[in-house]
C-alpha cells in the first residue's frame, strides 16, 4: 500500500469506523457465538500470496463483528467506560504513524517531554500535591503513563520491596536478601482489585487481606492491629495497597486514616489506587473523596476510563521518582546518551522498554475538550447513575447495594444469590442489556454503570425497563415453581402417609384412621371358646374386655361390628361369614358405648357380645342347602 492507497483506503476506514459509532444500537450489544468460532471461519495458515484490502474488510465485517462485545453500545453497562473519543483516536493514529519508540529522552525527545507535561497538566487538574509533579520546583516526583493499573501497582510493589529491602540490608547485613525477602509483608482490603495480589505473587512477598467496613472501605485502626500483630510475629511490614473507588461496588478506604496510622511504622510505602474515580476528582466538589492523599507514595488512575482516552492510556505519580528508578534501572552501555543526567528516561520507569508514544492521544483529549469540557462529561454520567437509582428505589422489590457517589450502581432483588444470578444471566443472554456481578458483604449483586460516552436518560430508563420486564417475568416463574414443589411435595407426603398406614394400621389403627377412634373398638380375648351364656339356639359368646391384651389381628371385625350401631344409626342385620370359622356372626349392640368420637375406647369393665350362628353340619349322605338364622 503506497499513499495514495493509504490515503484512499484511510478515508474509507475512517468511514466505517463513523458508520460503526452510529450503528451500534442496532447491534446486539454481546457476541452470540461459541468459543473457537472464528478457527472455523479463518484459515489455519497465513496466506502465501498477498489479498485484496476489500476481501480483508468485508471478512472483518463478517467474520470479526459477530464475535465483538461493543464497550461503546449505549445497552452496554458492564465494568467501567473505556473512553475512546475521535480527538483519542486521532492521537493513536498520529501516534502509530510516527512509529517511534520512546524508551529514553534521545530515542525520542517529544515523546518523553510531552508525556512529563501532559501528566503535570493532568496531576494539577486531579489535586495532587507539588510535590508528584516533576516540573514543580524543588519536586523529586513525577508521572508517567503506565499500561494499566496493574502495572502501576506492580511497580510500586516492586520500588517499595527495594526500599525494605535497602533498610534491612543495612540493620542486617550478614543475612542474605532471601531470608529478608521472606519477612516483608503487603496489605489490602478485600475489596481491592485482584491485581493487587498478582503484584505480591511477582515480587515473592506476603500479602495479608484485611476485612474493610459495612461500606466496603478500609478502616486505619484495622489496618494498625493487623501491621501490629504482624510485626509480633517477626514479619516487616513494608506497602500498603488502597483504593479509592473499588471495581466492586465503587467504595473508598478511609485514606487520611490509613495515612495517619501508618506513620507510626518506618518505611512504608502507601499506594492509591483510584483506577476509575481518580479522574472524577478534576471536578471541585469531588475533590474531598481524595482527602488524604498527602500521605501517599504513589497515586495511579486511568484517562482510558473515564477521560474519553483510548486504552492503553494508565498514569501513575510518585512521590520520589529516585526511590522509583532504583528498584528498576538496568543501564546497558547501549542505552546511554549524553543526556542520562539532565533528562528523564521512561524506561527506567516501568517493566518494558519499549514505548508508545502515547502522550499524544490524552493531549489532544485535554486540549479539545479542555477540563471543563471534561467535568461536564463527568457530571453527566453521575446524573445518569443517580436516575438510575431512583428507579431501583422505586421498586420495593429491589434494593441497592453501595452509596452510590459516581457512575456506578450496585442493586440486586431482595432474595437469594441464586435469585439475583439467574435474573442476570437471562438478561445477558438475551443481547439487550451487558452487565456484571460482583460481591459486596459477601452478597451476589448487579452492577450497572453508565458507560456510553453519549449515553442519556433514555438509555437509562430503557435499561430499567428491560431490567424490570425480566425481573417480573423470572419472580413469576419462581411463584409457579415453588407452587408446583408445594403441591408434589403435598402429594409425596400423602402416598407416604398412604403407605405408612397400609403398612401400620394394623399395629396402632386408632392412630391413623379417626372413624375407628369414633367407632370404638373393643378388646376381644383372643380365645374363641370362651364360656357360653344361655341355652338358645343362638349361643352368646361372652367376652370380659382385657386390659393388658390388645389384639392386634381382630380390630377390623370390631370397627366393622360397632360402625354398624353408631349413635342414631340403625341396627344391621347382615351376618358376615368367614372361611376360617364355619360360622356366621352376626353383631349385637353393647350394654353401653363409649363416649367421645376423638378419644381412645376404654373398654375397662365393658362387655363385648357377639353372636356366633352355627350353621349346619354337612350331611355326607345328603347334602342339604345352608340356612341362616
Amino acid at each position: 500500500m503506497d499513499s495514495q492507497a493509504f490515503r484512499k483506503h484511510g478515508t474509507e476506514m475512517v468511514e466505517y469506523i463513523c458508520k460503526y459509532m452510529e450503528t451500534l444500537k442496532d447491534r446486539r450489544v454481546t457476541p452470540s457465538v461459541e468459543p473457537g468460532y472464528l478457527r472455523h471461519l479463518i484459515p489455519s495458515e497465513a496466506p502465501y500470496e498477498p489479498e485484496e484490502w476489500g476481501r480483508i474488510m468485508q471478512d472483518v465485517e463478517d467474520k470479526i463483528m459477530p464475535g465483538v462485545t461493543h464497550w461503546q453500545h449505549p445497552r452496554f453497562h458492564a465494568y467501567f467506560p473505556a473512553g475512546n473519543a475521535y480527538e483519542s483516536i486521532l492521537g493513536d493514529m498520529l501516534g502509530d504513524g510516527i512509529g517511534c519508540i520512546g524508551f529514553s529522552w534521545a530515542a525520542s525527545p517529544a515523546c518523553t517531554e510531552l508525556e512529563t507535561i501532559v501528566l503535570d497538566w493532568l496531576g494539577k487538574a486531579i489535586g495532587l500535591p507539588d510535590h508528584f509533579l516533576a516540573l514543580k520546583e524543588g519536586s523529586t516526583g513525577g508521572g508517567v503513563i503506565q499500561t494499566s493499573a496493574s502495572e502501576c501497582v506492580l511497580v510500586s510493589m516492586l520500588a517499595a520491596r527495594a526500599q525494605a529491602l535497602k533498610r534491612l540490608m543495612a540493620k542486617h547485613p550478614n543475612s542474605e536478601e532471601s531470608h529478608l525477602l521472606c519477612k516483608l509483608i503487603a496489605y489490602c482490603s478485600k475489596e481491592a482489585h485482584s491485581c493487587v495480589e498478582k503484584a505480591a505473587m511477582i515480587s515473592f512477598v506476603k500479602l495479608r487481606i484485611l476485612e474493610p467496613d459495612e461500606n466496603a472501605s478500609l478502616r486505619g485502626r484495622i489496618l494498625a492491629e493487623a501491621m501490629e500483630e504482624d510485626e509480633q510475629q517477626g514479619l516487616v511490614p513494608f506497602f500498603v495497597s488502597t483504593t479509592l473507588g473499588t471495581t466492586g461496588s465503587c467504595a473508598f478506604d478511609s485514606l487520611e486514616e490509613i495515612g495517619k496510622e501508618i506513620q507510626r511504622f518506618p518505611c512504608i510505602w502507601l499506594h492509591v489506587d483510584a483506577a476509575y474515580a481518580g479522574n472524577s476528582f478534576i471536578c471541585p466538589e469531588l475533590k474531598p473523596l481524595l482527602k488524604g492523599i498527602e500521605y501517599a507514595d504513589s497515586f495511579n488512575t486511568n484517562p482510558n476510563k473515564w477521560l474519553l482516552t483510548n486504552f492503553d492510556c494508565s498514569t501513575l505519580w510518585v512521590r520520589d521518582r529516585i526511590r522509583l528508578t532504583s528498584a528498576l534501572v538496568v543501564d546497558p552501555l547501549y542505552l546511554k546518551h549524553c543526556y542520562d543526567d539532565a533528562a528523564i528516561d521512561y524506561r527506567h520507569w516501568g517493566v518494558p522498554l519499549s514505548r508508545r508514544f502515547r502522550s499524544l492521544k490524552l493531549w489532544f483529549v485535554l486540549r479539545s475538550y479542555g477540563i471543563s469540557g471534561l467535568q461536564n462529561y463527568i457530571r453527566r454520567h453521575i446524573e445518569l447513575a443517580k436516575r438510575f437509582e431512583q428507579h431501583v428505589l422505586k421498586d420495593k422489590r429491589f434494593e441497592i447495594c453501595n452509596q452510590v457517589k459516581l457512575g456506578l450502581v450496585c442493586f440486586r432483588l431482595k432474595g437469594n444469590d441464586k435469585l439475583n444470578e439467574k435474573l442476570l444471566s437471562t438478561i445477558n443472554e438475551s443481547g439487550k442489556l451487558h452487565m456484571v456481578p460482583a460481591s459486596v458483604n459477601d452478597k451476589y449483586i448487579i452492577r450497572f454503570c453508565a458507560v456510553a460516552q453519549n449515553a442519556s436518560e433514555d438509555d437509562i430508563d430503557y435499561a430499567w425497563e428491560t431490567i424490570v420486564d425480566f425481573a417480573n417475568e423470572l419472580l413469576e416463574k419462581e411463584q409457579h415453581d415453588e407452587l408446583s414443589e408445594i403441591i408434589n411435595r403435598k402429594k409425596e407426603d400423602t402416598l407416604a402417609k398412604k403407605r405408612s398406614f397400609f403398612v401400620r394400621m394394623v399395629s396402632d389403627p386408632k392412630i391413623y384412621n379417626p372413624a375407628i377412634n369414633k367407632a370404638g373398638t373393643p378388646n376381644m380375648s383372643l380365645d374363641v371358646t370362651s364360656p357360653v351364656v344361655g341355652n338358645s339356639r343362638n349361643p352368646i359368646i361372652r367376652t370380659q374386655a382385657s386390659t393388658d391384651r390388645n389384639t392386634w389381628i381382630s380390630w377390623p371385625l370390631a370397627f366393622l361390628f360397632n360402625s354398624n350401631n353408631d349413635e342414631g344409626g340403625a341396627k344391621s342385620n347382615v351376618s358376615l361369614r368367614f372361611r376360617h370359622l364355619d360360622t356366621n356372626v352376626r353383631p349385637t349392640s353393647s350394654s353401653r358405648r363409649n363416649s367421645g368420637a376423638t378419644s381412645s375406647p376404654s373398654p375397662d369393665n365393658e362387655l363385648g357380645f357377639i353372636n356366633l350362628k352355627k350353621s349346619p353340619i354337612r350331611q355326607s349322605t345328603s347334602p342339604s342347602p345352608r340356612k341362616s338364622h
